[in-house]
């Protein structure tokens, strides 16, 4: 009877770690880690001013450009021990150049460190309101500016509740409401790296608004950037770890109805929408392996990844930009506007690409 439960016991072992490595295995094909990527480059320039990353854009209909920057959070790089900032510029200028937003209120800003961002435009006064994620000691909460010409971000609002634990990106739908991702499915990273592992779709997006707080849809793999069509109609979520961009289409008391989702064979991050054409513009990471695994001398690259007609039987996946991570590394956004493309990064520089 011992003799048996040794060799239940030893097979349970093996059939366990033969598991593991199975899924180990599977994390470094959904991190595309053997990917290398040719350069497809545009016409472009490196941003003044912007030396330590821009996580995030978004560009309002009128041209302004808001950028995130100086992020430090999931274990990247960060190259300044300066806390984040936030930049504006005019996309109508010649030479587009980012200006440091000045914070007014009460909002720590030491300890201030913007992720992804999106602005609300009320369409009762146009007035602009900046909703920002912000990880201070590592935390998940979310800041509500109101923004006054030409440079000043007023602080409203910080919003905190227990589903807002891993904020990764919001977009604003009200002056106090959004949607917002969970990058991951616990606030404990252990039993959120133990998710990932298994390869459990536990995450999801919370809708919140002053009434109310709840998930609006769940069962993601790796919920990151999200955005809204110019119709306020659907909502676009990246599946990161999916190489997927889920369509969602908004229902009654702000549930999220899952449509589809649209391949685009690369870790994208940030999504933007063209405001004009519809068409999506996806910061990508050709490569997870290179982001996670930090090596100077043979950096992360960098992918911009565009849909077009992403409602239809039949979108249309184009890449746009690509870089073997020597001109742009570990890109997250990219944000058009009038024939200009404003490429975003985690931690290094950002470029501004003419498009036509």
């Amino acid at each position: 009877m011992a003799a048996m439960k040794k060799i239940l016991a030893a097979a349970v072992v093996a059939a366990v770690a033969v598991y593991i490595g199975h899924r180990f295995l599977k994390i470094k094909e959904m991190c595309l880690a053997s990917r290398e990527l040719p350069v497809k480059h545009l016409n472009c320039h490196y941003l003044k001013n912007i030396e330590y990353g821009a996580e995030d854009i978004t560009v309002l209909r009128d041209g302004l450009a808001f950028l995130s920057t100086g992020l430090k959070i999931f274990n990247m790089p960060s190259f300044s021990d300066e806390p984040g900032k936030m930049y504006v510029m005019d996309m109508l200028h010649p030479r587009p150049t980012p200006v440091q937003l000045q914070i007014k209120g009460e909002l720590d800003l030491s300890s201030f460190n913007p992720h992804g961002i999106s602005a609300y435009v009320d369409e009762a006064d146009d007035s602009v309101y900046l909703f920002v994620v912000n990880h201070p000691q590592q935390k998940s909460q979310v800041e509500i500016f109101h923004f006054v010409p030409e440079n000043t971000l007023v602080h409203l609002k910080t919003i905190t509740h227990p589903l807002l634990h891993s904020v990764n990106d919001v977009v604003a739908v009200g002056v106090e409401s959004f949607y917002a991702t969970n990058h991951q499915a616990f606030a404990n990273d252990v039993l959120s790296a133990a998710t990932t592992l298994l390869g459990f779709s536990w995450c999801d997006v919370i809708y919140y608004s002053p009434n109310e707080v709840r998930a609006a849809a769940d069962g993601i793999l790796s919920p990151n950037g999200i955005n809204i069509s110019p119709d306020k109609r659907y909502i676009y979520v990246s599946n990161i770890m999916g190489h997927a961009i889920n369509v969602y289409e908004r229902k009654e008391e702000e549930q999220l109805q899952y449509l589809k989702a649209v391949a685009v064979g690369s870790l994208c991050d940030n999504i933007e929408v063209d405001h004009r054409t519809g068409d999506l513009w996806l910061g990508c990471h050709p490569n997870g392996k290179k982001l996670v695994m930090f090596d100077p001398e043979d950096p992360p690259g960098s992918e911009v990844i565009r849909i077009k007609n992403i409602h239809s039987d039949q979108p249309v996946v184009s890449q746009e930009y690509a870089d073997n991570g020597h001109v742009l590394m570990a890109s997250t956004v990219a944000a058009p506007y009038e024939g200009k493309l404003l490429i975003g990064t985690v931690f290094h520089k950002a470029l501004c690409c003419n498009l036509k």
